[in-house]
């Protein structure tokens, strides 16, 4: 694990600032009507003017039969992650998840929102809810010394008591100067995890990001491009990450919400 000095954190911070400013920008304008290749056009402006790099944009998944085309993941309803954007109207009713990641100065910020398009269902708006409060309570327990498996098992705990499933096949991770650092971050605990376990201390920078389904939790990849993931029973899913600094009495968001319609996933649109 990389741990980060002073220096580097405040790179991080504003690669947070970029992704944050990012998705403020979009999620206000995920209505329906708007294609997802919209949405990604502006974040692509944003980015470019910004002199920062898209950290999704020419990843090689070696599954894929190209490496990912966007600087967004924009994932619809039963789309976990890695959604593709492109020509699909959004429509009211729709939950989209939107990730964003950038690289500023050497350092890189990781953030993800759901939003609800229009009027959608009560348990959509329920599912938003509970993901974006399982990742608030995450936040809230980072501290020096407590083992990851604690905070692990109450995001787990949250999301079951609601009556819903941690999607398993993908976690978080360590960020820094890469997108994809150790360790690897779940967000769920059994034994079989005990030999990932680790301990939060300050200069520690991790990537966390919930994923929850409707339904039983279980995915697949939606076509032969290998990059979409959907949940195999076609319940939606939701999916919010921050990346986040453990400091000395806690931990620092580094990719917060700076506008008002950003700061609250069900409530943006």
């Amino acid at each position: 694990m990389a741990y980060k000095n002073a220096r580097e954190i405040e790179n991080m911070r504003r690669a947070g600032a970029l992704v944050a400013d990012v998705l403020d920008e979009v999620c206000a304008l995920a209505q329906p009507g708007v294609t997802t290749g919209e949405l990604n056009a502006v974040a692509e402006r944003m980015i470019a003017e910004a002199g920062a790099e898209a950290l999704f944009k020419g990843v090689v998944n070696r599954a894929a039969h190209r490496p990912f085309p966007a600087a967004l993941c924009i994932s619809v309803n039963d789309e976990v992650v890695h959604g593709i954007p492109g020509d699909r109207v959004l429509r009211s009713g729709d939950a989209v998840s939107i990730d964003c990641g950038v690289r500023v100065a050497g350092f890189c910020g990781d953030a993800a929102r759901t939003v609800a398009v229009g009027e959608v269902a009560p348990e959509v708006t329920r599912l938003l809810e509970v993901t974006e409060e399982a990742l608030r309570l995450a936040v809230a327990q980072l501290q020096p010394g407590r083992m990851w498996s604690e905070v692990a098992r109450r995001i787990q705990s949250h999301v079951e008591m609601a009556g819903m499933s941690v999607i398993r096949d993908f976690v978080g991770h360590g960020i820094g100067r890469e997108m994809h650092e150790e360790p690897k971050v779940p967000n769920y605990w059994d034994g079989r995890s005990a030999k990932a376990d680790f301990r939060l201390e300050p200069g520690l920078t991790l990537a966390i990001e919930p994923m929850v389904a409707l339904g039983d939790g279980a995915v697949r990849y939606a076509d032969s491009d290998a990059w979409v993931i959907v949940t195999r029973d076609g319940s939606f899913a939701a999916h919010f990450e921050h990346t986040v600094a453990v400091v000395p009495d806690g931990a620092e968001v580094l990719t917060a919400a700076r506008s008002v319609a950003g700061k609250c996933g069900v409530a943006a649109n």
